[in-house]
């Protein structure tokens, strides 16, 4: 029998505990709750939750702070601020009117270091301004002009207006360069639908005397029927879509020379079925360089060709795979050395440096032409994320990479005389991706995250290691009184029992370890992306801090096939796209499923486009694990995608018949038990909307009873305040039916 003094013990520290729960439970609510407007990008007052940002750019080596109405000088070795003008210095100095008012310095550059001049636009005229003089010391019309892309060195701009190539010159002399152009023939813009990295279609030469340009003829391309409904009597407004196995346009490149006003086009060959990309110039710009990929996308070439005569030159390098290569950069010349360049590959297995040497000596394909010596730079178990720029005092290549860890971007100098690299950002951790090198690479911004530093900038001397503190953000949401859920990351292994797989996890708010929790599992799973990284709340997604604030807990892991991680990691998903993902997202319900206060009886899943695509083969393959899903602009059957991404993955419907028939989800409509709700873009670009409604026909048939919602005129996503209606739509389906 306990004493009295043990029971009194025992009643106090009863007592003490309730009291602390009671006053837990008080603070908890008085803290503010997240509406979607808060959280979301389309929301009012969105633009006050995200971590402060200072627009910063390079002057040469000097640093300038750009907001809307002023530019500041920023002293790298103390923080301090310089006014240089400000928005009405400018429009005093240019003598704007209403018309052509200078309204915004958010986008002014600084093109030419050690010089007191700023390129500005306005909606009529583009103007060089020398800040010191006080004065416009240039102008060139602006207006009309689209996709214009604008050279420092001749002042010439290329653009693009009612489908044809212009060219205007410093002196404003416009050279028309096409005549064909409509929507069928298409100039000066990015091809092969941006895939291969193709966001441009015009490349000056380093003078600005000659540009190449892509030539697109898609003619021959099916026109997709999309219909705008926002017309009394609704309109056909097709768009051109190859899809897989099916006929895709033919690209061209032209090279215009500003001296002598003839255009070439290069000599490549019959442009059908392969793909021209990474376009770059000889820094005597002599001649022009790219990769040549086939359809097959197993056999990639760098190639050259005299800008003059477009006369191939040779083939300098030769990349295959059994399975695909992907180009994804261009080549870079080193800039103390016009016999050198910096090419990437994943030749070893992971994406690394290479240091390639131009000869004379004849190459493989044509003699008496230029060869190449390849030496690799960098290697390792990890992969270069990209290239910032050069230091040529120290001769070195300035990179970001994840070498320190799958979840991290760190900045690193390597050495081009004995490949030694140096880690030069602050600290080693996080995510360094706003970080930018200053003219001479001496010099180093670095703009990072880590998943509790929402954000911070510093400037780095890399000679001397000296830095200062530019910006130190606070916690938007600490600091306006939020009730904030707790971020968390690790790792698990993969279905293959070897690899490491990287997750995310947001507990509800108010967490009670005793308490069983309706769980969601986001997923993206596809190429080019990943959903776990050392950002601020693990790059966590604001959805997800929502569904944490209504009790549900949040899932996020990266399987094999998303990037980052390595040839054989990405490509374990050939011929097969779906199949490893879903193997590795039931080892995270595994884990999830291990822990006490997962409802394994209230599981859900989400995600969009190839992330849809995957909520749906995980509702179907899984159907008595996963109770409700929303997918969003889904993938149904790969023969609808498009004909570059879905054939690198998947090959042809005709070469992989088995592999199309065992990814297609209109096999599984049969099999969906769960609520399903799918949402899609009316007018989707991407991913067309025939994959939705023949999913649809499907489960009508199979006597399946999905929910369908479509956003009428829009694409793939949804953009400004209707992306609070789609995620409030989201939210209310898990409402409804897992809670």
């Amino acid at each position: 029998m306990m004493n009295k003094n043990l029971i009194k013990t025992v009643a106090r520290r009863v007592a003490a505990a309730a009291a602390c729960i009671l006053i837990t439970m008080n603070a908890a609510a008085q803290l503010k709750q997240f509406s979607l407007e808060d959280l979301n990008f389309g929301g009012t007052n969105y633009h006050n939750m995200i971590p402060e940002y200072r627009n910063i750019t390079w002057w040469g080596d000097e640093l300038v702070l750009r907001n809307a109405e002023e530019c500041k000088l920023v002293n790298k070795a103390n923080g301090k601020e310089t006014t240089l003008f400000t928005e009405a210095q400018l429009n005093a100095w240019a003598k704007t009117n209403e018309d052509s008012k200078i309204l915004n310095l958010g986008w002014a550059q600084f093109p030419y270091a050690g010089k007191s001049l700023v390129l500005i636009a306005n909606k009529q005229e583009r103007m060089l301004i020398d800040f010191k003089k006080k004065a416009v010391v240039w102008r060139q019309a602006s207006k009309g002009q689209e996709f214009a892309d604008w050279n420092n060195a001749s002042k010439a701009v290329a653009y693009v207006s009612d489908h044809n190539l212009y060219v205007m010159d410093a002196e404003g002399k416009t050279t028309q360069l096409s005549t064909d152009g409509s929507r069928e023939i298409v100039y000066g813009q990015a091809v092969h639908r941006n895939e291969f990295a193709s966001m441009k279609g015009t490349f000056w030469s380093p003078d600005g005397t000659k540009l190449a340009f892509n030539r697109m003829d898609q003619s021959m391309v099916a026109d997709y029927p999309q219909v705008n409904t926002f017309e009394r009597e609704a309109t056909y407004e097709p768009d051109k879509y190859p899809m897989c196995g099916m006929t895709s346009h033919k690209v061209t490149i032209g090279v215009y020379d500003m001296k002598t006003g003839k255009t070439v086009y290069l000599k490549a060959g019959d442009p059908t079925d392969r793909y021209f990309t990474n376009l770059a110039w000889a820094p005597d710009g002599k001649k022009v360089y790219m990769f040549e990929l086939n359809r097959d996308q197993n056999d990639c070439r760098l190639t050259a060709y005299d800008a003059e005569t477009g006369e191939k030159t040779g083939e300098l390098y030769r990349e295959v795979d059994e399975k695909y290569v992907e180009p994804l950069n261009p080549i870079v010349f080193l800039p103390w050395d016009k016999s050198q360049f910096i090419m990437q590959s994943r030749q070893d297995g992971y994406n690394h440096l290479y240091l390639c040497t131009l000869g004379m000596h004849g190459s493989r394909m044509a003699s008496n032409t230029e060869s190449l010596e390849v030496e690799q730079l960098t290697e390792g178990k990890w992969e270069v994320l990209s290239v910032l720029g050069f230091n040529s005092k120290t001769k070195s290549i300035i990179y970001k990479s994840n070498e320190a860890s799958p979840i991290q971007q760190n900045v690193y100098s390597v050495s081009v005389a004995n490949k030694k690299r140096t880690r030069i950002d602050e600290g080693g951790k996080g995510w360094h991706e706003g970080s930018t090198i200053s003219a001479s690479g001496r010099y180093l911004l670095d703009n990072y995250q880590e998943p509790t530093v929402p954000r911070r900038i510093v400037a780095i001397d890399t000679q001397t290691g000296k830095s200062h503190c530019i910006l130190n953000a606070k916690d938007p949401w600490k600091e306006k009184g939020y009730n904030i859920p707790e971020y968390s990351c690790g790792k698990l292994k993969a279905a293959d029992g070897t690899t490491d797989l990287y997750w995310r996890m947001v507990k509800p708010v108010n967490f009670d370890p005793n308490k069983k929790y309706p769980t969601v599992v986001y997923v993206y799973g596809g190429p080019h992306a990943h959903n776990v990284d050392a950002r601020w709340h693990y790059s966590s997604r604001s959805w997800e801090t929502y569904m944490a604030q209504k009790g549900y807990l949040l899932f996020i892991l990266d399987n094999r096939g998303s990037e980052h991680r390595g040839k054989d990691f990405e490509q374990a998903t050939f011929r097969q796209l779906g199949q490893e993902e879903m193997k590795d997202q039931m080892k995270g319900v595994e884990y999830l499923k291990s822990l006490p206060y997962v409802d394994q009886d209230r599981m859900g899943v989400h995600g969009w486009s190839f992330g849809g695509f995957m909520t749906i083969s995980l509702m179907t393959n899984y159907p008595d694990v996963f109770k409700v899903g929303v997918a969003g602009g889904p993938v149904i059957d790969w023969k609808w995608y498009e004909v570059m991404y879905g054939e690198r993955y998947m090959d042809t419907p005709e070469s992989n018949p088995e592999g199309y028939a065992k990814t297609s989800l209109l096999n599984k409509a049969k099999d969906l038990k769960g609520k399903l709700q799918i949402i899609t873009g009316m007018n989707d670009p991407t991913v067309v909307p025939q994959n939705c409604l023949m999913f649809l026909n499907a489960c009508s048939e199979a006597g399946t009873q999905p929910d369908f919602f479509a956003y009428p005129g829009e694409g793939h996503n949804m953009m400004g305040h209707k992306s609070v209606h789609l995620h409030e739509r989201i939210t209310q389906y898990f409402e409804d039916y897992l809670k």
